[in-house]
C-alpha cells in the first residue's frame, strides 16, 4: 500500500520534546533539517538537538521525599501562636532540633525547605523585622592579647518550666584576636557581680587583655565618654582596672558598633527564648553554658579559625594574671545556708532573720555590695545588711515568729514583738 504524505505539513516546535514529531516527517519524506537553526531557536546546542531527534527522552523522576518532612508537625507546633517558645533565626530552629529531635541535615538544607514554606518563612519574616540591624561598620582587627570587648545581653525575659516569669541578664567578654568568648547568667548586673564575672572571664583566659573595650555602663563610668568629653571611670572600677593591670577604652557614647565583635555575636544569645517553658533556672545556666561551648568549639566565619584553638596562640600574649589574695577580693561564691528553728541564717558568725515558711530548708547565699542576698531558687528571699550584731531581725519575720509561737490577739502581738526586738539590740549591741 502506497501512502502519500503532505511534504508541506506544518509542525509547531516549541520545546525540545516536539522533536520526535519532526523525525517522523524526516523519515517518511527523506527530508533533512537544520539542526543550528533549531538550537539557536531553542536555545540549546545543536548536539542536544541531534540527540532528541534520534529518539532521546528524558526519563522521569520521582519527587523524592525529604527527610525534614517528618518533622513538620513540630515545627508547625513550635511555630504556632499558642507555642510560648520563640525562634529569631531559622538557624536557631534548626539547632533547637538537631538538639533536642535528632534531626540530621545541613543548615542550608533546613533554611531551604523553611524557605520553601510560605506559612514557616513568614514568621521568620515577622521575627525579624525590626529586630536585626542593617547599620554597616568597619572592620579592623587587634593584636594578639590587645583587647577584650565587653557587654551585657539585657532584661531577657525568660519563662521557667512552672510557668513563672524572670528577668535573666548575660555578660559578654571576648578577645578580639580568637573570637574566644565568656558568658554568664545573672539575675542582676550590680558592680560586683560585673567584678567577679570579669575575674572568671580572665582565670578562663589563664590572662588579662591589655585593654577593656566597653561602653558607657553606669557599672564603669562616671561620665559618659562624647564626642567632646573623654568621659570618666568611676573609682572602684579603675582599682579594678588597676589590680588586674588593663586600661579601660569607653566607646563614644552612641556608637556601640565601635564594639562589633561582641555586638554581633549577640544574636546567638536570642537561642535561649527557643526553650521558653522548658528549663527551670539551673538548666537556663547549663544551656548557657553548653551554648558557650559550642561557640567557642565552632568554625568562625570571619577568622576562618576556632576559637578555643585560636586562644591558645593567644594567652601567651595576654598580661599575667594578679596575685590569688587580689583576685579573691573580687570573687562572689554562693553558699548553701540552712534555716535553723528560730528562722535565721548564719554568717560569719552572726545570724540573720528570712521568713518563717522557710524553717529547716537550704537557701543560696551571695554577698556583695556589703549586703546578704539570700535566694531560694531563682526567689530572692530577703536583703540584710552585713553588720556586727549578733542577731539581726526583719520586724516582719520576727513578728511572724512570735505569732507562731504566742496566741495574742494582733495589736497586742506586735507591740510584743517591737518591745522583745528593742530588747534584743539592746542585749547584744555590744556583743
Amino acid at each position: 500500500m502506497l501512502i502519500k504524505t503532505n511534504i508541506y505539513k506544518e509542525i509547531e516546535i516549541k520545546k525540545l520534546e516536539d522533536l520526535p514529531k519532526l523525525k517522523i516527517l524526516m523519515e517518511e519524506n527523506n527530508l533533512k533539517v537544520n539542526k543550528s537553526q533549531i538550537a539557536r531557536e531553542l536555545g540549546v546546542d545543536p548536539r542536544t538537538v541531534g540527540k532528541y531527534l534520534n529518539g532521546y527522552t528524558k526519563p522521569s523522576r520521582r519527587k523524592r521525599k525529604s527527610k525534614i518532612d517528618e518533622f513538620e508537625p513540630i515545627i508547625r507546633s513550635l511555630l504556632s501562636k499558642d507555642s510560648i517558645q520563640i525562634f529569631y533565626y531559622k538557624r536557631i530552629l534548626w539547632q533547637y532540633l538537631k538538639d533536642n529531635y535528632n534531626l540530621d541535615c545541613a543548615q542550608s538544607s533546613f533554611r531551604r525547605y523553611i524557605s520553601s514554606k510560605p506559612e514557616f518563612n513568614d514568621y521568620f519574616k515577622r521575627r525579624q523585622k525590626g529586630h536585626i540591624s542593617n547599620n554597616s561598620t568597619m572592620r579592623y582587627e587587634t593584636g594578639k592579647g590587645q583587647q577584650a570587648q565587653l557587654d551585657w545581653k539585657e532584661n531577657i525575659n525568660f519563662v521557667l518550666k512552672t510557668g513563672e516569669t524572670i528577668n535573666v541578664n548575660i555578660f559578654v567578654l571576648i578577645l578580639s584576636y580568637s573570637r574566644f568568648r565568656v558568658y554568664k547568667l545573672s539575675l542582676d548586673k550590680s558592680q560586683e557581680i560585673l567584678f567577679s564575672f570579669l575575674n572568671e572571664a580572665f582565670e578562663t583566659f589563664e590572662g588579662v587583655p591589655h585593654e577593656l573595650l566597653t561602653d558607657n555602663m553606669k557599672t564603669v563610668m562616671d561620665e559618659a565618654r562624647t564626642n567632646y568629653r573623654k568621659g570618666k571611670v568611676n573609682n572602684k572600677f579603675q582599682q579594678f582596672a588597676d589590680d588586674y593591670g588593663f586600661k579601660v577604652r569607653p566607646c563614644i557614647a552612641g556608637r556601640p558598633n565601635t564594639k562589633a565583635k561582641v555586638e554581633a555575636p549577640m544574636k546567638l544569645l536570642d537561642e535561649i527564648r527557643a526553650y521558653n517553658g522548658q528549663l527551670d533556672y539551673e538548666g537556663l545556666v547549663r544551656l548557657i553554658e553548653n551554648l558557650n561551648n559550642r561557640i567557642n568549639s565552632s568554625y568562625h566565619t570571619a577568622t576562618g579559625k576556632i576559637p578555643i584553638l585560636h586562644q591558645k596562640r593567644e594567652k601567651d600574649f595576654l598580661l599575667a594574671l594578679p596575685t590569688e589574695q587580689i583576685r579573691n577580693q573580687y570573687k562572689i561564691t554562693t553558699t548553701s545556708v540552712k534555716v535553723n528553728r528560730q528562722s535565721m541564717i548564719s554568717y560569719k558568725s552572726n545570724q540573720y532573720s528570712v521568713p518563717p515558711e522557710y524553717i529547716g530548708k537550704r537557701l543560696k547565699l551571695q554577698v556583695y555590695d556589703n549586703q546578704l542576698h539570700i535566694y531560694c531558687n531563682t526567689d530572692l528571699v530577703n536583703i540584710h545588711d552585713v553588720t556586727t550584731k549578733k542577731l539581726n531581725y526583719h520586724e516582719d519575720h520576727y513578728l511572724e515568729i512570735s505569732s507562731s509561737t504566742f496566741n495574742c490577739k494582733d495589736y497586742e502581738m506586735a507591740k510584743m514583738a517591737k518591745n522583745n526586738l528593742n530588747m534584743i539590740g539592746e542585749v547584744y549591741k555590744n556583743e
